[in-house]
């Protein structure tokens, strides 16, 4: 059943961080941006906002008030993001009627899922990586055929608790919310059924991220390489120095890392990281800047949601090499390079390629650009919006034409938060 375009969609966003800080932070404030411009009644629950959002969105926080906000350290990471969890399925019984669906984040779910069927309004929940269970096993093998231990609590070292308490998220959620083919995947190879999957995407930021002028392609300049990204494991990075350098590239080039890296993984990787073709800038604020400088962004992660800085390559004119576990808006030989999980000799003929063919580097990129504007968030929003839309159609039907109906009537005034 098709809803129609004009009808309001009340949406309760529930988000247990710092909205507007970095890492998922960033990418939920984006997405409430991009709803926001999308048209969308945005009512975002959030543990803290660290970055304003649209005047329109109504914002409450649940573990901050004013400037003070409820460390994290002083409660326990868990404890903090159950308690926003009570917090805001508290605050959805309070507004039964007036909410047409729940947007929800992992590990902060769990009873405003429950509560949220219980009302009978259905829920969204947000998967920023693929199923936790097969991103713990394929980190960990990584980790042990490397020989670098996670620390206890990193975020990919198995933690039972956070396992059991995702996958009950998993089991309550009307729609899981995937942003690529790779992370739908993971869930459809543990039993499930591809109805209770919603692709959508993640974009970037058009007026940070853009090309800078290029001069005719020269092939006597050598390529620059580079990676952004926590230096961990998980994003493969040792797959990306062994490529550079067996490939030719690496004796004009440079390769610059930017990112902070997991001690243990530095150390296995010391003897690489000291090559001089290889420069290792530590955390920096200036991505835009360095991918408008770069020829190539490599990213050959073994596990991903969707790796955002992907599109902000493209948006960049930085052509991506990727693995096929980045999101498939990257196109081999269309607007970028793709390799399987862990093929170094593909990714070192990738590497090889655009240092000697400087034409197909110009056509990937300017294909590249050429797509951007359609992987906004802008975009996103539009798209997840219709999501929205679709879910609420299906779980029931008319919803939205009697809210488009009583709408008017309605239309100036704020929830009660």
């Amino acid at each position: 059943m098709k809803t129609p375009s004009n009808s309001s969609v009340r949406v309760l966003y529930s988000f247990p961080h710092k909205l507007g800080a970095a890492r998922i932070c960033y990418t939920a404030w984006q997405q409430v941006n991009g709803l926001a411009a999308a048209g969308a009644e945005l009512f975002v629950h959030t543990g803290a906002l660290h970055r304003s959002v649209p005047p329109q969105v109504h914002v409450s926080a649940t573990l901050a008030r004013g400037k003070l906000r409820l460390p994290y350290r002083l409660l326990g990471r868990n404890r903090a993001l159950a308690l926003h969890d009570r917090i805001v399925a508290a605050r959805l019984r309070r507004l039964a009627g007036q909410i047409d669906i729940v947007h929800a984040w992992p590990l902060a779910a769990l009873e405003t899922l429950q509560t949220a069927k219980d009302l009978g309004i259905p829920t969204l929940l947000e998967r920023p990586n693929a199923h936790t269970r097969f991103a713990y096993e394929v980190v960990q093998r990584e980790c042990q055929r490397l020989g670098v231990p996670l620390p206890p609590r990193h975020e990919h070292a198995y933690q039972p608790d956070v396992l059991g308490r995702e996958e009950q998220e998993y089991r309550l959620a009307t729609r899981l919310l995937c942003a690529s083919d790779f992370s739908r995947q993971t869930f459809l190879d543990r039993g499930f059924p591809p109805s209770s999957i919603a692709r959508h995407i993640y974009g970037y930021d058009e007026t940070t991220y853009f090309p800078a002028p290029r001069s005719s392609d020269d092939p006597d300049r050598g390529l620059t390489m580079l990676f952004v990204g926590v230096c961990a494991v998980r994003k493969g990075l040792h797959f990306a120095l062994d490529a550079w350098l067996r490939s030719p590239a690496h004796r004009s080039g440079q390769f610059l890392i930017a990112g902070e890296f997991l001690p243990a993984y530095r150390q296995k990787l010391a003897a690489q990281l000291a090559h001089p073709s290889i420069h290792v800038l530590g955390h920096r604020n200036d991505i835009p800047q360095l991918m408008r400088l770069s020829d190539i962004l490599v990213l050959p992660t073994i596990e991903e949601g969707f790796g955002l800085v992907c599109t902000e390559a493209m948006g960049s004119g930085c052509v991506p090499l990727v693995s096929e576990a980045c999101t498939e808006l990257c196109r081999h030989l269309e607007n970028a390079l793709v390799h399987r999980v862990a093929d170094v000799p593909a990714l070192t003929h990738h590497i090889t390629l655009l240092h000697e063919n400087r034409p197909l580097l110009h056509r990937l990129r300017e294909n590249g650009l050429r797509l951007a504007p359609s992987i906004t968030w802008t975009a996103a929003g539009s798209r997840l919006l219709e999501i929205y839309r679709q879910v609420i159609a299906e779980h029931r039907p008319g919803a939205l034409q009697l809210h488009a109906s009583i709408g008017t009537s309605r239309g100036n005034e704020r929830l009660s938060l």
